[in-house]
């Protein structure tokens, strides 16, 4: 009977140590509630200091934490964010030429309304839209896949693959780009009118080359010379005639 009460007083020291150490141990981290925040995950990427700078002189960082925040319907968004790399290597001066409503759109031809994984760019349906538009609609880009499961992303001006993705949680994806997507909007070549080959004509039909000769009258003389010519031998013939007469 003493062998079973002692186990028993055993048993139950052990339950209350397990117990307390129960209590102190720290409660698992909290899971983070709410949508992601487009600037935090590109401040823990560490080189994308221009988008950011960009993204909040355009307040389209506030527009988009907004958007996912208040007026998230299902289709998410992603965004392709280039490097500071790839804003070095533009030509100089190509963002202080650019007017405020130009950088919106520059930012915002980096932002699609709707969230893809690596493996649904495989599927997109070209043109892509963006979250920019002008007087003639959305800008848009192209997405391919490659043969080694990457994506190829063209917007008509700059070609780029697309290998790294900073942070790909519904409702936002956010991949790395090293260079700036430049919109065919904005950048792309403007083809200048060709002149018209045409010769304009004149009124009444005439065009501004000179009239030739009309044909079959090549080498014939002027009517007032053919008059004078005549007028002289009149003249002469009418001398002849007095002259015999005295």
């Amino acid at each position: 009977m003493a062998r079973i009460i002692g186990g028993v007083a055993v048993a139950v020291a052990l339950l209350a140590m397990a117990a307390a150490a129960a209590a102190q141990a720290p409660s698992p981290a909290a899971t983070p509630s709410g949508p992601p925040n487009v600037t935090a995950i590109l401040e823990k990427g560490g080189q994308y200091t221009t988008f950011i700078r960009l993204m909040k002189e355009t307040q389209q960082d506030t527009q988009l934490n907004s958007q996912l925040n208040n007026s998230f319907n299902g289709n998410g968004y992603t965004v392709f964010a280039p490097t500071d790399n790839a804003f070095n290597n533009l030509k100089p001066g190509t963002l202080n030429g650019l007017t405020q409503q130009q950088q919106v759109a520059l930012v915002q031809g980096h932002v699609l309304p709707q969230f893809y994984t690596m493996d649904s760019f495989q599927t997109a349906s070209n043109p892509v839209r963006t979250q920019a538009s002008g007087t003639d609609g959305p800008y848009t880009l192209n997405i391919t896949a490659t043969t080694n499961s990457n994506v190829n992303v063209s917007s008509g001006v700059v070609e780029v693959t697309v290998t790294n993705a900073l942070s790909a949680v519904k409702p936002l994806a956010v991949y790395s780009v090293d260079k700036v997507l430049l919109p065919f909007e904005l950048f792309g070549v403007k083809s200048a009118a060709a002149p018209s080959s045409q010769t304009k004509p004149k009124k009444g039909g005439a065009t501004e080359a000179a009239a030739g000769p009309a044909a079959g009258s090549e080498g014939a003389e002027p009517t007032g010379a053919a008059s004078a010519r005549a007028v002289g031998w009149g003249v002469a013939g009418l001398a002849a005639v007095l002259g015999c007469l005295l």
